[in-house]
């Protein structure tokens, strides 16, 4: 279904959970990708993928890792993966966690895009942004980690509609993937075994989400199938939004 074979993508984040699946799933489309993150390069990623030290919330770093995607060809996709969370309320947060969060999922999302936009919209391309259900249902004691997701949504938005149609850009809004972040929103819990146990059971689909859940949705928004779909957020969640908050067995 994809058609990446042959073309250049870019994923931010692509070291592990989501990121990784998108990876993992373009190269195996037959696309040439390169991801990037803060740390080393994980030992166990594809030796053809490649690897670049960066963070996306700084301009210079931004331009090498879009510098060395583009010594490989022109870039057709991009994946803004890259992101992080921190669980405190407004009076809790501190101007050191708006600097980090927003910084990596405002500004980070918002540098990337900039520096790929001009060649894309010359040849044609696939934005697609890692956007949340916590932008339209708000987690507790998580909030600038929601209004970073309305960000993202947002601009997703305004980018689909002065770049079209030689770019499409949509986002991908996932529920409760399990990945290490969803893990320690669970820990937030008072009784984590009990909220795990909750949220399954407000699962339509009676299960939580995967990476490769995710991946698909994303092979799926890159390729001609979704031709027409443009400056829309996916909801990826099981049912979990579309549900009443009625616990199941209670009539």
């Amino acid at each position: 279904m994809t058609n990446a074979r042959n073309k250049v993508a870019i994923v931010t984040g692509g070291g592990r959970g989501i990121g990784r699946a998108i990876v993992d799933r373009l190269r195996q489309d037959g696309a040439t990708v390169v991801t990037c993150g803060r740390g080393e390069r994980p030992a166990d990623l594809h030796p053809d993928v490649v690897w670049v030290t960066g963070d996306v919330s700084r301009s210079e770093d931004v331009k090498h890792i879009v510098g060395s995607a583009a010594e490989r060809g022109d870039i057709c996709v991009l994946v803004n993966n890259a992101g992080v969370q921190i669980e405190k309320t407004v009076p809790d947060t501190t101007d050191g966690d708006w600097d980090q969060l927003i910084g990596v999922n405002c500004k980070g999302v918002f540098n990337m895009c900039r520096e790929v936009l001009p060649g894309m919209a010359e040849r044609g391309g696939n934005i697609v942004n890692l956007g949340s259900i916590s932008a339209m249902v708000a987690d507790p004691a998580m909030a600038i980690y929601n209004a970073s997701k309305g960000f993202v949504h947002s601009l997703t938005r305004s980018i689909a509609v002065d770049h079209g149609p030689m770019v499409r850009c949509n986002a991908v809004s996932p529920g409760w993937i399990m990945t290490e972040m969803a893990e320690s929103g669970f820990a937030l819990a008072k009784d984590p075994q009990k909220a795990r146990a909750d949220s399954l059971a407000r699962h339509p689909a009676r299960r939580f989400g995967t990476p490769q859940d995710v991946a698909k949705a994303v092979v799926w928004l890159i390729s001609d199938e979704s031709s027409f779909v443009t400056g829309h957020c996916i909801t990826i969640d099981g049912g979990l939004t579309a549900a009443s908050p009625l616990q199941p067995g209670l009539f």
